[in-house]
């Protein structure tokens, strides 16, 4: 019985110190550890390119509020197609607060090895641009913002459009659908971004309906949707029979559809949620945007500081519900159009509207007016427009 425990013990002991020669083996006998280590060195030698770029996006809600994050995503997936980026090459966060969760959201992202990262949040904008200022290697596009320009940062963007073009035209719908000449905005914060969109709103309406007037109230906050209802219900409380909005959430055109009004949605068409009551959307495609940033980084080419797009291009729009809305409501707005994108007509007119009695000058706007129009392009990814100007009511 010894003798047969020392010969097992022998036998352990030959296959230990063979498991030991395996563990110390060279590299160069290991060739799925070599594979590996070559393709990256090949990617390292490549450089960014469609095939091996990483996408990051922060979104502060998700497909489920059928509004804004709903139409980023949506641009994101026809990025995706158009530029045939595989599943694993996109990184999507979503419900991400305006606060320290941002920035670590983001930090996750870079640590993934995101290239270039986006946040579709005004909130974000601080948060992106701290951690911008650590990883130069990589660019940020933040949409809504103001501080790329100034930041000193070739790495740091503000993405936006014009959609106080499609607002205009939306205004026109609601002031040929209005019967009590009293429309109403529900919007989100007050600041210039919300101001230029619904005083657009208002000048379009006044275009065709030179009587009417607006309520605004505020939300103070970008996305909640019992908020966002509570503002619509006191807004149509007040008089208002039909309704814009700045807000992330169908909220206020449910509002509207429990009290047998109209209003204009944003973002998406809201007609697909809420058809008895939406007459009209203002909507973006954020695809435009997501293509140009991703094929600047894969290009090797210098991407905007600010950057936006505009009606002519299809970045904003408005759909229109048949139902609800009268050929000639739709004649009125195809004109407008038209004017808008050949420059005949400018949005912040000042010949169309007064401050406090008096028209914008120069003086007035520190040298924001010129030749009789608000300097559209002041800012492009998002107007510096922030007047109340007469006709509109901001209640508290």
């Amino acid at each position: 019985m010894k003798k047969m425990l020392l010969v097992l013990l022998a036998v352990a002991m030959l296959f230990a110190f063979a498991a030991c020669g395996q563990e110390e083996a060279p590299v160069d006998e290991a060739p799925e550890v070599q594979e590996e280590v070559s393709g990256e060195e090949e990617v390292a030698e490549e450089g960014i390119t469609m095939e091996n770029i990483k996408v990051g996006f922060m979104f502060i809600g998700s497909e489920a509020d059928q509004g804004y994050s709903y139409a980023h995503i949506q641009g994101v997936k026809e990025m995706q197609a158009a530029l045939g980026l595989t599943d694993d090459q996109i990184i999507c966060k979503y419900d991400i607060e305006e606060n320290s969760s941002c920035d670590t959201a983001c930090r996750e992202l870079v640590e993934a090895g995101c290239n270039i990262i986006f946040g579709n949040s005004f909130g974000f904008e601080d948060y992106m641009l701290e951690v911008a200022k650590e990883y130069p290697e990589v660019d940020f596009c933040h949409f809504t913002g103001y501080q790329a320009a100034g930041s000193g940062l070739d790495n740091f963007h503000n993405c936006f459009g014009h959609i106080y073009q499609a607002r205009y035209l939306s205004g026109i719908v609601a002031g040929m659908l209005t019967e009590s000449n009293t429309i109403g905005y529900v919007t989100a914060m007050p600041f210039a971004e919300c101001i230029s969109g619904y005083t657009a709103f208002y000048l379009g309406a006044k275009s065709v309906n030179p009587d009417v007037k607006m309520n605004v109230s505020y939300t103070n906050t970008w996305s909640d949707a019992t908020l966002e209802g509570q503002v619509a219900q006191a807004l149509i409380d007040s008089g208002c029979d039909v309704l814009g909005m700045h807000a992330d959430t169908t909220s206020a055109m449910s509002t509207c559809a429990a009290n047998g009004v109209k209003g204009i949605g944003y973002n998406a068409d809201m007609t697909l949620a809420v058809p008895e009551a939406c007459a009209a959307s203002v909507v973006w495609d954020w695809a435009p945007c997501y293509i140009t940033m991703v094929e600047g980084v894969v290009n090797g080419e210098e991407i905007a500081l600010d950057w936006a797009g505009n009606l002519e291009d299809g970045m904003v729009d408005l759909t229109i519900n048949d139902a609800l809305v009268s050929q000639e409501i739709k004649d009125a707005v195809a004109a407008a159009r038209e004017a808008i994108i050949s420059g005949e007509t400018k949005v912040f007119d000042t010949s169309t509207f007064t401050v406090e009695g008096a028209e914008l000058t120069d003086d007035d706007a520190s040298g924001l007016v010129f030749d009789g129009a608000f300097n559209e392009s002041f800012n492009v990814s998002a107007p510096a427009f922030s007047y109340i100007v007469d006709g509109i009511t901001v209640l508290e």
